[in-house]
């Protein structure tokens, strides 16, 4: 439903370079999370499929069209969910979705089934300005207007950013239920916890794509033993473990310590942390996270 090849995109007459190099599809009916921190390339690469921005170099198409030579059709058989909320705050719910069917040349009438559920959560504010929606509501008014025209491909650009954890739930509930619908989705998140909600993830940062594979795979592919070390000066911790010669690498994660190690055993890391006045540490070997995927892959060699 969707393939990238080789596609490339700079600014500021090529001295910010926003994608590098992309190449990678989606599969009909897959929900396919694109993951990265802000900055890393997401809009922009969602801004080129939809048909509002030229790359620089490479091909792309949707639904088998050419994003270039074909974007009238592209744009009528796809939705597309911006990260900002972009809908006439001045307009009313219901005056939102009328007008957006009646551009796509629908009405609401038509393909109410595909939104019924959703929009049965905002209904009771039909007659509210969308400016005057909550976060989570918005978000719900967002998706009903990218779809009320039955889309083949769903573009949501960080669509649970700045909502609460209940709203942010909800939403990923929706997008499961218009999978089974046989619409293709292709999200972008900052939040890597959303990363075992899709079928495929794409890891981007800087313009690049870090790995692209199923979550599980991705963390079978963690090369070398995690332990988490906890104590109760982690500071202290922090820089006794990386200043230990055998470490591999060494990050904070919450209340412990994800780290790494060449060749130590831990009896040689427990005795050389209580030489440095750790009496109360604790060590045990764990699942490297989706965090600890990304990490990995930003430093390779660590």
């Amino acid at each position: 439903m969707i393939e990238l090849n080789h596609i490339k995109k700079t600014y500021s007459k090529g001295l910010v370079t926003a994608l590098k190099d992309i190449s990678f599809s989606v599969n009909h009916g897959e929900l396919f999370g694109l993951i990265g921190p802000d900055g890393a390339g997401k809009t922009t690469l969602f801004r080129i499929l939809t048909t509002l921005l030229l790359a620089d170099d490479g091909t792309a198409t949707v639904n088998g069209l050419d994003v270039v030579n074909d974007y009238k059709q592209i744009r009528n058989c796809v939705g597309y969910m911006p990260g900002k909320f972009s809908l006439y705050q001045d307009l009313t719910v219901e005056e939102n979705l009328h007008f957006f069917a009646t551009i796509f040349g629908t009405t609401i009438k038509e393909n109410y089934t595909l939104v019924k559920e959703i929009y049965q959560q905002i209904e009771p504010f039909k007659d509210r300005m969308a400016g005057k929606l909550s976060g989570g509501m918005k978000q719900k008014l967002g998706l009903c207007c990218a779809l009320i025209h039955k889309p083949d491909v769903l573009f949501l650009d960080e669509p649970t950013t700045g909502v609460d954890v209940v709203s942010r739930r909800e939403f990923w509930e929706m997008l499961r239920k218009l999978k089974k619908q046989g619409i293709t989705i292709l999200v972008s998140t900052p939040y890597m916890d959303e990363a075992n909600l899709c079928d495929r993830i794409a890891l981007i940062q800087k313009g690049e794509i870090l790995s692209i594979d199923t979550l599980a795979k991705i963390i079978e592919s963690f090369p070398k033993d995690l332990y988490a070390i906890k104590s109760a000066n982690i500071f202290k911790l922090l820089q006794d473990v990386r200043s230990y010669p055998g470490v591999g690498s060494c990050f904070a994660f919450g209340d412990a310590l994800h780290v790494t190690f060449n060749n130590s055993s831990d009896k040689d890391v427990i005795k050389y942390l209580h030489s440095k006045d750790h009496t109360d540490v604790s060590m045990k070997l764990i699942t490297p996270s989706i965090e600890d995927c990304f990490i990995h892959l930003l430093s390779p060699s660590i």
